[in-house]
């Protein structure tokens, strides 16, 4: 990182949360139209997810704009809850998927959406990493490692959704919607026992 102007910095990582926070917004509308004329529940649950990480930028940007840490604790503990929900409804859904062999007709506008999703999060990711290092700023740190993963969950979806496509494989598309339950999960524990998600993730 050239600048060192703490000033320059934060505004930089602003940018990026502000870019997160767009293509989020954007990911809920486009990912709820896909899913229902799809059926999908990977992609359904991906854009579950989109809602959380939505969460996750704003309290991020609250926080380089100096809000406070108990704001921030309490935003986080919102975000768990969110989390447990959208573990819930993934894991009935999926299940109900399995058990009715449900197939979904997924289309190739799902399938370019996630995979420029991934490309986009892993280049948000490393620029909040690199950022949060200059600054050093665990939230943003954080926060960037909750993007790769939201790019590894897109990765994840790309697959289920794109085998289903190719060979017909309809389970490959609620073990999709699985991979994010198994995140929502971890990521909801560590936040409801107020621990930060990066020491959760280190354990």
């Amino acid at each position: 990182m050239r600048s060192t102007d703490p000033g320059l910095l934060i505004r930089r990582g602003k940018a990026l949360e502000w870019g997160t926070l767009g293509w989020n917004i954007a990911g809920v509308a486009v990912l709820g139209i896909l899913a229902a004329e799809s059926s999908s529940v990977a992609l359904f649950g991906f854009g579950l997810d989109s809602l959380i990480e939505i969460g996750a930028s704003i309290v991020v940007i609250w926080e380089l704009s100096g809000s406070g840490e108990h704001r921030q604790r309490r935003a986080l503990r919102l975000i768990g809850i969110a989390f447990i929900a959208l573990a819930t409804y993934l894991v009935i859904q999926s299940a109900l998927a399995f058990l009715s062999q449900h197939h979904a007709v997924p289309n190739g506008f799902g399938i370019a959406w996630t995979g420029a999703t991934a490309v986009v999060m892993f280049c948000l990711a490393f620029g909040k990493t690199r950022i949060g290092r200059a600054l050093d700023n665990p939230v943003l740190l954080t926060e960037g490692k909750v993007t790769v993963i939201d790019g590894i969950l897109a990765v994840a979806v790309l697959v289920g959704v794109t085998l289903d496509l190719a060979f017909g494989w309809w389970w490959a598309d609620p073990i999709a919607g699985l991979v994010i339950v198994f995140y929502a999960v971890r990521e909801a524990v560590g936040l409801l026992r107020g621990e930060s998600p990066d020491k959760s993730r280190r354990q």
